[in-house]
């Protein structure tokens, strides 16, 4: 016989093969308490086998989820506030290049080899690494990887013809897009509580906007100044469809290893979009020519400047697919806006920047923001924990019924 769940319909239960009589009622409370071991004892590939190992991962019962959602958060907060510091450190120090900073977003792609090969080689995991890393998910990761170049581009050369003022002004309807895309591609339900965090957080971004008024790049010509304003609301749409995407993607993932796997190949190709656009546009060259002219600390301070903004680029795109991974896309939109203020916070501390009323009130708004959705996000799981704990209820009173009426 054989029994493939654990709370099987009543109709089914009453009216199961005779074969029951056959079997003492400590026998079938036994056989539910081995989860229906014997109906899924024949798993057809090893595809499954390894499926089933990891099933739930991004499930909150899982003893791994609690743990990964709070590393891959901090690897979020920490890269990205240090790369927005290093590189406004950059810039403060007459660092000029949109080739540099382009590719510096994309450059640290080696580090992901340490979360694909660490849990196998340290007995953490039971799976190979790139283990059913098939063709599809591939040509996927290369693709989204050249639209994450692309964004890269867009974003540096925005911020390099803009004011800051207009380009935080434009990039703060990301979280706008972010959520309208979600509804579209991941069906994501609109609820009081996300709408609520996204017109708060979009408040405190266009605070910090019009609070930065005052602030200018050098001189543009007005053709220059279009083009920046198109490359940074172009920016601005594609991360907005890069999350929601991602989050689809990720749909057909089972494990953060293979999260990592997919950014791997996301992060080689976006490097290899920003590597060709350097070498014909000679920015290499200007790499070299600016670490030892240009940049006022030092050929020395150059280089680690750089090679930080690396590392931390890296630390903040792995935080950002982790949390989609863990969460959902807007989850991943929300935590990125959040810590705009936090980078504002930021250069308070290190660079003794001004904090005045409307910074104040901005950072109020974000905090705000921020913690009405996790406490939505708390409220929606105790009434998961609540249904699932009835179902649970109601489906040990069925067995209870079944196990009475094959004993009499």
């Amino acid at each position: 016989m054989e029994v493939t769940s654990l709370a099987p319909p009543l109709h089914q239960s009453l009216t199961m093969n005779t074969e029951m009589k056959n079997h003492t009622g400590d026998d079938i409370e036994s056989m539910v308490q081995n989860g229906g071991e014997e109906g899924h004892a024949d798993l057809s590939s090893p595809m499954e086998m390894t499926m089933q190992l990891h099933a739930d991962e991004k499930s909150s019962t899982n003893k791994r989820y609690i743990p990964l959602l709070v590393i891959n958060y901090l690897l979020l907060f920490v890269g990205s506030l240090s790369s927005s510091l290093l590189s406004k450190y950059y810039f403060i120090h007459k660092g000029s290049s949109r080739w540099v900073s382009t590719w510096v977003q994309c450059a640290g792609f080696p580090l992901l080899m340490l979360p694909i090969f660490l849990p196998y080689q340290l007995k953490f995991s039971m799976r190979k690494p790139f283990t059913d890393f098939n063709p599809k998910m591939l040509t996927l990761s290369i693709a989204i990887g050249l639209m994450l170049g692309l964004n890269n581009l867009l974003f540096s050369w925005g911020n390099s013809y803009l004011p800051v003022s207009t380009s935080s002004l434009v990039l703060s309807s990301q979280l706008v897009f972010n959520l309208v895309l979600s509804v579209i591609i991941v069906k994501q339900k609109i609820t009081f509580t996300n709408l609520n965090c996204v017109i708060l957080l979009t408040l405190s971004s266009i605070l910090l906007a019009l609070d930065s008024s005052g602030e200018r790049s050098n001189e543009v010509t007005r053709k220059e100044y279009l083009v920046g304003f198109l490359c940074t609301v172009g920016a601005g749409l594609l991360f907005a469809l890069y999350l929601p995407v991602m989050e689809k993607v990720y749909k057909e993932v089972y494990c953060y290893e293979m999260v990592m796997e997919m950014q791997l190949v996301m992060e080689i190709a976006a490097t290899a979009l920003a590597t060709i656009g350097m070498s014909s546009a000679g920015g290499f060259s200007e790499m070299q020519r600016e670490s030892q002219r240009d940049f006022d600390k030092g050929s020395t301070v150059y280089w680690v400047t750089v090679i930080a903004n690396i590392v931390t680029w890296q630390l903040c795109f792995m935080g950002g697919a982790g949390m989609v991974f863990l969460t959902s896309s807007l989850t991943g939109g929300i935590c990125t806006t959040a810590l705009v203020s936090m980078n504002v916070l930021g250069g308070v501390v290190i660079f003794k920047d001004a904090f005045d009323g409307i910074k104040v009130v901005s950072t109020v708004l974000c905090i705000w923001g921020f913690c009405s959705y996790v406490y939505g996000l708390y409220v929606k799981k105790g009434k998961q924990k609540a249904q699932m704990k009835n179902k649970n209820e109601l489906s040990t009173e069925m067995i209870n019924i079944v196990t009475r009426s094959v004993s009499y």
